[in-house]
């Protein structure tokens, strides 16, 4: 014979097979510490959670085009992703170097609609349409640019690592035809950066260049 037990109203069943009441009690349980640890979680944590569905959102890929050294590029990239990051990542064009990350080296110097940029300041997406020029789109095949030929002569690098950056920067120098006197130019190469001190030399390959007449 089945045996019944009332505490505070609540019919507990003590027939086997009858679980219905104490499930009811088990599942009330859970929503209450369900309630309490929400209570208890601080607003950080909370405010966390609720961004989590914006941020993925947010990191969902676009679809650009690119005009990279004269090659027409599609792709899928997150609003995130950094101009630098695509050229080296995505493209494998390494020649652009990351130096500092933060656009105080000018290392990862490029060119976008023909002029210089900072890739590592500038987001992929904003790019969008554009023509970007890189370090390896100056030389025509086989045939190296006039500054690439200038850098070389005058040993205008030693470990190389600024050179793509410094030679693109020194296009532009040239191009917006602030390369008239060796002061000028190292005021418009300011923003380049050599750990290795050659900045003489660097000055001398865009002095001849420029004095040339040569088409940059």
């Amino acid at each position: 014979m089945a045996r019944n037990k009332k505490t505070d109203g609540v019919d507990e069943s003590t027939e086997p097979g009858s679980f219905a009441p104490n499930k009811a009690r088990r599942t009330f349980l859970k929503k209450s510490s369900a309630l309490v640890a929400l209570a208890l979680t601080p607003p950080p944590v909370l405010k966390a959670a609720e961004m989590e569905d914006q941020v993925t959102a947010a990191f969902e890929k676009v679809k650009i085009t690119l005009h990279v050294n004269g090659t027409r590029h599609k792709l899928a990239v997150e609003p995130r992703v950094t101009l630098l990051d695509l050229l080296r990542e995505d493209l494998k064009l390494t020649g652009t170097k990351k130096g500092c990350d933060y656009g105080q080296c000018g290392a990862c110097t490029v060119h976008v609609d023909g002029k210089r940029v900072l890739s590592c300041l500038s987001l992929a997406v904003m790019q969008n349409g554009r023509k970007i020029t890189t370090i390896e789109g100056l030389a025509d095949g086989e045939k190296l640019h006039p500054l690439q030929e200038a850098f070389i002569k005058h040993d205008g690098l030693q470990c190389g690592y600024c050179t793509p950056g410094q030679i693109m920067s020194a296009v532009a120098c040239i191009r917006e035809g602030q390369a008239g006197s060796e002061p000028e130019i190292r005021e418009y190469m300011s923003g380049n950066i050599c750990r290795c001190g050659a900045y003489p030399n660097i000055v001398n390959a865009i002095m001849e260049v420029n004095q040339s007449g040569q088409k940059v």
